[in-house]
């Protein structure tokens, strides 16, 4: 069965709102391709070796986390940027990138599902950008779980080795969570009263504000902790639209 580009975009525009986020580049369609899909694509990250494998799977329609568009918009094409217009050209597929609406979405995006395979029992919206928050305070079941135990866990979701500075209290209760490069929240989690930042990126400056805030710091990969949500995004357009839908993993161990 086919679905319309219009309509998956319109559904991507109704389930996550990207007109709310004041963001690093251009949400929603970046490349047009063929009007019709039957395969869709997701991916977290738009570059060459993602569009060929897009292209093997006859995609018509990718949709990733980072587009290939940031700041303001297109600049002048170098060899690179051509390189990858070329592949997605050549292939007919539309490329649809949705950066912040993605983390933010709080049953679909990045940190709502890093919440959910943690347990958690409740989360209160954390991390504001420009006003709206793209993150999560995750509150963990029980009397929450010692910092090891958080470890393991993280290491199991994300599947590589996180690193981490354990210097929070035990048992840990409460976890605030933003995706990617969320270091410099870091700050706002210990005032926030949480005794654990998951994140992707570190920064050198984390190891002693980790220590000097009493928080755990976990850094997990920005490609890690980022794959989970365009994948559910990619099998909610599936069911809702009878697609085809493939996951294209091209891992990152930043």
């Amino acid at each position: 069965m086919a679905a319309s580009v219009t309509d998956i975009l319109d559904e991507l525009d109704r389930l996550l709102q990207p007109s709310r986020f004041q963001d690093y580049g251009p949400n929603g369609l970046q490349v047009p391709g063929s009007p019709q899909v039957t395969t869709l694509a997701t991916g977290v990250s738009a570059h060459a070796e993602l569009f060929e494998l897009a292209a093997a799977e006859r995609a018509e329609l990718l949709v990733v986390h980072h587009g290939l568009f940031w700041g303001g918009g297109p600049g002048p094409i170098d060899a690179m940027l051509k390189h990858r217009l070329q592949i997605l050209f050549d292939a007919n597929i539309g490329l649809a990138a949705y950066h912040l609406p993605l983390d933010a979405h709080p049953e679909i995006g990045n940190n709502a599902l890093l919440a959910q395979a943690l347990g958690a029992v409740a989360l209160e919206p954390f991390a504001l950008h420009h006003g709206e928050p793209i993150g999560f305070i995750a509150r963990l079941p029980g009397e929450g779980m010692a910092a090891g135990e958080l470890v393991a866990s993280v290491r199991a979701i994300t599947s590589r080795e996180p690193l981490v500075f354990e210097a929070g209290p035990e048992p840990v209760r409460t976890v605030a969570i933003v995706s990617g490069a969320g270091a410099s929240f870091i700050g706002v989690a210990a005032a926030a009263g949480a005794d654990a930042l998951l994140t992707g990126e570190p920064a050198e400056r984390v190891m002693a504000q980790a220590r000097e805030f009493r928080l755990h710091f976990i850094a997990a990969g920005h490609y890690a902790t980022e794959t989970l949500g365009v994948r559910r995004l990619g099998e909610h357009l599936a069911q809702r639209f009878a697609l085809r839908h493939v996951f294209l993993d091209v891992p990152n161990p930043v």
